[in-house]
């Protein structure tokens, strides 16, 4: 009976052992993947900005510009680009809608960013576009790998239609998170007019037959959960100007938008608690059950090889009983 035991945990150990580099190495990779369905909202807040006002063409501050970040997967298109892809993929339809302190709408800009559901490395297809021309993106945008490292990335930029690297700059706190902290600089580079302007009747080919161009520079922070790849907070500092032309009516430049941009409280809180939530998840197939998965290994082994040794022991001897007292004979 020993014997038959010794066998089941010495099975069931090599069984928990092989899973366990199973599960991270292989079944990790396969199961861990972004949604296709995915949706996702973000307000971001410039208070005490500067905004041009297009009616005088001079810049003004002004107490508050809102900046509407929306993130909408499309099924039925990364379903289509997967038969050709032959990989799991997610196509984002992106919106950056800004806002004026009187609800106006200043900018909206629209995104389709297609990705490897797994990898987040972009996936090239049709539809691949920023503002409706189409680009060809390296790098990474709006999300990290799942187990971020400690490195520079590539990060596209979806102003200038550009990729140029982010760098890590340390270990940090946020929120009880333990996060990655990443910095890009884009420097002073001419971009092209929104498609979409906020004074109607103007629009970038009215703009650019006034010789007058749009400039742009920016400094973005983001401050990611490394085990989902999340961020969880980001800002930048961003600056827009129009310079030249006869639009500005002889003056070199002048400001379109200048203001530090950052997350809305409501919307951190809510981020936060949404990736300690999925990090939770991710840990379960990458830390806690292949771990534990070998240490339940180990242990039943060692059980194993107990019972066998107490299998194979030799019965301890009997002790022998003491004879009868024979009766003594004259």
């Amino acid at each position: 009976m020993r014997r038959k035991a010794s066998l089941i945990l010495l099975a069931l150990a090599v069984f928990f052992a092989a899973l366990s580099p199973l599960l991270r190495w292989y079944a990790f990779p396969h199961l861990a993947k972004i949604p296709a369905n995915e949706y996702q909202t973000m307000v971001l807040e410039a208070k005490n900005a500067t905004l041009l006002d297009y009616g005088t063409m001079t810049a003004r501050t002004v107490p508050k510009i809102t900046i509407v970040q929306t993130l909408k997967g499309d099924v039925e298109a990364s379903e289509k680009i997967e038969k050709t892809a032959g990989r799991d993929v997610v196509v984002w339809d992106g919106l950056s809608y800004v806002q004026g302190p009187d609800g106006k709408m200043v900018s909206k800009v629209p995104e389709r960013y297609i990705f490897d559901a797994h990898t987040q490395e972009p996936v090239h297809a049709t539809g691949e576009m920023v503002d409706g021309d189409p680009v060809r993106r390296e790098g990474i945008e709006f999300k990290w790998p799942f187990l971020t490292e400690k490195r520079d990335y590539e990060y596209f930029d979806a102003q200038t239609r550009t990729t140029a690297p982010i760098h890590y700059q340390g270990t940090r706190n946020f929120r009880g998170l333990e996060v990655y902290y990443f910095e890009q600089t884009i420097p002073w580079t001419k971009v092209a007019m929104p498609r979409t302007m906020p004074v109607e009747g103007i629009t970038p080919e009215t703009v650019a037959r006034t010789g007058t161009t749009r400039w742009y520079t920016t400094v973005r922070k983001f401050w990611v959960e490394p085990v989902t790849g999340a961020p969880v907070y980001g800002e930048e500092i961003h600056k827009e100007e129009l310079r030249g032309g006869t639009l500005l009516g002889g003056r070199a430049k002048v400001t379109a938008f200048a203001g530090h941009v950052k997350m809305r409280e409501d919307y951190i809180e809510h981020t936060v608690s949404v990736i300690k939530s999925n990090r939770t998840l991710v840990l379960l197939l990458t830390a806690y059950l292949p771990w534990g998965f070998l240490l339940l290994g180990a242990l039943l082994m060692s059980l194993s090889l107990y019972l066998e040794a107490r299998g194979r022991r030799p019965d301890e001897p009997t002790a022998a009983e003491p004879a009868a007292p024979q009766p003594v004979t004259a």
